[in-house]
């Protein structure tokens, strides 16, 4: 006979029918075993138990399945498997190993009956709900998990498994704010006492990090979210402080960030200017910063790379330049629109890596945000300055032309009291005067309604600075001509006015003084009485030199009135040839200037 071994095994709840002993007086029926007295379960032969175990004493199994049921009676002191139906070894061991295995699992287990009643959970899974020292064996799931609600839709994954006799899952929120994703599948076939093996995963982080990735979304939206009523009631200061408010809620309540600094990219000067400060010393605040990868902090080296810069701890960072004096970790992530980069937002901590990647991804998804943001407000001040520049150019184009005309016949009147009627001249000129100022009123109305946040910096070009306030006459018997050079010329800040004739040109010229000359003179070849080239014979002997410009059709000039003005003073390059683009124009006029400089005046000022 074997020698005695006494094993434990794992079983089911499935009973099969008691075989008869060899003592046939005896019954080993589960109801009369504890009255039996009954101490050893005995799964194979009866012969194989010791003799230390008289019959009586034995309660026979023919399968170690159905051993855990029977071991509920307090009676019973062991278990004896023959050696001839052991499992194998390398099963046994992997059954000792299974075990341990769902004891230990990182994820919740539990088995669970038709009531969802706990038949056996592992240790993680009691130790999330505290159940450790107090076996929940018996208690709903429900129960076990403090009555959690199943989130959305889901419908209850243990009916559900039950009803279907497949795998379901659903997510579960405890009133404490923890979130489960729970999995069951049905245990053997579809019997009457039919058990679920469960599952059970924490994923409250990953619930939280959705929610607050939807609640970055949202406040994104809110941003710059401003009705159409709003938006022109509101100065373009105003919008920007709505703004910033809306970005310093959000990025202290949502984001819980309490030092942030936000500059914003000047491009033509590569300057990172303070937009938004919270929590941030006011000296570091003033701190001049340039999208310079050295020498600028974190900052400058974000804006010129375009690039995210996580620092762990400022004590072992080259780049680092504190905001707060006691900054030990940050955060700077750069604004960027498409490839552009507009800016850069900057947060800080007084604590050793404050900062994870999921900040990182916050406030990158967040920057995007705030960067759309600035864009629509960039684009609403422009669209308001542009409405109103439209506005003051359509009021000035009609009346430039009236105007011209004004002083074409004002200049002309003066002619015949030159020298005999001082106060009349006086009148005249202050009517001319007044004309021109009705012009330069418009202009200047039309500047000052475009608010200088709808002009980005480094869009109006150092080269033509030149131009601006500068004073033009052009001389054309076309109408178009001289509207178009209204047109093109103004818009870089040229002071225009024309002129039908040489003989009005050389008028306008003469009632000029020191404050008002012609900066430059544009003159068609051909005019009424004369030649462009005898309008400038003409004009030599009120100013000299002449900063005339001659405008020709493509090989037109049957006078040779450029050649003979080259002769005379014209400069090489102030030809124009008709049609020509507006760069050639403006190419010209520059050209004129800079050559020319300030005009010298003749000796008619008091003719």
């Amino acid at each position: 006979m074997n020698r005695p071994e006494l094993s434990n095994d794992v079983g089911t709840d499935r009973r099969p029918e008691q075989p008869d002993s060899h003592d046939s007086g005896t019954d080993f029926s589960t109801e009369n075993r504890s009255r039996s007295g009954r101490r050893l379960i005995c799964v194979g032969p009866l012969e194989s138990v010791p003799r230390d175990f008289g019959d009586r004493e034995v309660l026979l199994l023919d399968s170690s399945a159905t051993v855990l049921d029977e071991l509920a009676d307090p009676g019973i002191e062991g278990v004896w498997i023959a050696r001839e139906i052991l499992p194998e070894l390398g099963e046994l061991r992997g059954l000792c190993k299974s075990g341990l295995m769902l004891r230990d699992l990182p994820e919740g287990a539990a088995l669970l009956d038709q009531k969802n009643r706990v038949l056996w959970a592992n240790r993680r899974l009691k130790s999330w709900f505290g159940k450790l020292d107090d076996d929940p064996v018996g208690d709903s799931i429900y129960e076990l998990m403090g009555q959690p609600e199943i989130m959305g839709s889901d419908m209850c994954p243990f009916h559900t498994a039950y009803s279907t006799g497949q795998e379901s899952s659903g997510t579960f929120q405890t009133p404490e704010n923890r979130y489960f994703q729970v999995r069951a599948a049905p245990l053997g076939d579809n019997s009457s006492d039919q058990q679920l093996v469960v599952t059970v995963g924490d994923i409250t982080e990953e619930i939280l990090q959705q929610q607050k990735l939807a609640a970055i979304h949202r406040a994104g939206r809110e941003l710059a979210d401003l009705r159409p009523s709003e938006i022109y009631q509101m100065a373009p200061d105003e919008r920007i402080e709505l703004l910033k408010d809306n970005i310093r809620h959000y990025l202290t309540d949502l984001l819980n960030f309490e030092v942030v600094e936000i500059r914003l990219l000047e491009h033509a000067t590569g300057n990172l200017m303070p937009l938004l400060s919270v929590g941030i010393d006011q000296e570091a605040a003033d701190r001049q910063l340039f999208a310079q990868p050295q020498g600028n902090g974190i900052t400058g080296y974000a804006a010129s790379s375009g690039t995210s810069y996580l620092c762990y701890d400022i004590q072992n960072d080259p780049l680092f330049i504190p905001g707060v004096a006691n900054t030990r970790s940050s955060l700077t992530v750069p604004l960027i629109l498409g490839d552009q980069v507009l800016g850069t937002i900057n947060v800080e901590s007084p604590d050793v890596s404050a900062f994870s990647e999921s900040d990182l991804q916050f406030l990158e998804i967040f920057a995007r945000d705030i960067s759309f943001a600035l864009n629509t407000l960039e684009l609403l001040v422009a669209q308001k300055a542009d409405t109103a520049q439209q506005s003051c150019n359509a009021i000035h184009s009609a009346v430039a032309m009236p105007v011209d005309a004004i002083l074409n016949d004002a200049v002309n009147v003066m002619e015949d009291y030159i020298g005999h009627s001082p106060e009349m001249v006086d009148r005249i000129r202050r009517i001319l005067k007044n004309a021109r100022d009705i012009k330069q009123t418009i202009q200047q109305i039309g500047q000052r309604l475009t608010p200088m946040e709808a002009v980005p910096p480094g869009t109006i070009s150092e080269e033509h600075a030149i131009l601006t306030s500068k004073r033009v006459l052009v001389v054309d018997e076309d109408d178009s001509v001289r509207e178009d050079a209204h047109t093109l010329l103004e818009r870089y800040g040229c002071i225009v006015e024309t002129a039908v004739s040489g003989d009005q040109a050389v008028l306008m010229v003469r009632d000029t003084h020191d404050q008002d000359r012609y900066d430059a003179i544009i003159a068609d070849i051909r005019l009424p009485e004369y030649s462009g080239f005898q309008l400038m014979m003409r004009l030599k002997e009120i100013m000299d030199p002449v900063p005339i410009i001659l405008m020709t059709g493509f090989g037109y000039d049957p006078g040779h009135s450029i050649v003979n003005a080259m002769q005379n003073g014209l400069h090489p390059k102030a030809r124009l040839y008709k049609p020509f683009r507006l760069d050639q124009l403006i190419d010209v006029v520059q050209t004129v200037l800079q050559a020319y400089g300030p005009v010298e005046s003749g000796d008619n000022d008091t003719a």
